[in-house]
């Protein structure tokens, strides 16, 4: 995707609003979970796909191609037979790491408020 059609695809918001922007970029299911595993550093693709084994190799690939064009990815092929494609975050990236982590921080506190809340509703018997 060329730089006039992302900026296209940003400007063309229904809201106005920058986390519309932002989720026009990281939105989807996979996405932010793909970036954050890309926070230790440089994986492989199919230590990506272990990583979300949800997600068949074939979504991984268009979030991959899709986080890459957006400039939050950059993709390594080497040489070799069979090919290596490595894949680490770009510095433009690497500035989603305070905000994933609030996410996990939020999940993790809405898990546990969730198991609270289900032990307190369920008595043991």
């Amino acid at each position: 995707m060329n730089d006039t059609v992302r900026q296209a695809r940003r400007k063309a918001t229904r809201t106005g609003c920058a986390v519309e922007a932002t989720l026009s970029v990281l939105g989807g299911i996979w996405k932010p979970v793909l970036v954050f595993h890309l926070l230790q550093g440089r994986l492989r693709f199919n230590a990506l796909c272990r990583l979300t084994p949800n997600a068949t190799a074939r979504m991984v690939t268009i979030q991959l191609r899709e986080l890459e064009a957006d400039g939050v990815v950059c993709r390594t092929v080497y040489p070799e037979v069979p090919p290596r494609v490595e894949y680490e975050l770009s510095e433009f990236g690497r500035t989603l790491e305070p905000v994933l982590i609030s996410l996990r921080d939020w999940g993790e506190a809405l898990q546990a408020r969730d198991q609270t809340e289900m032990a307190r509703s369920c008595p043991p018997r």
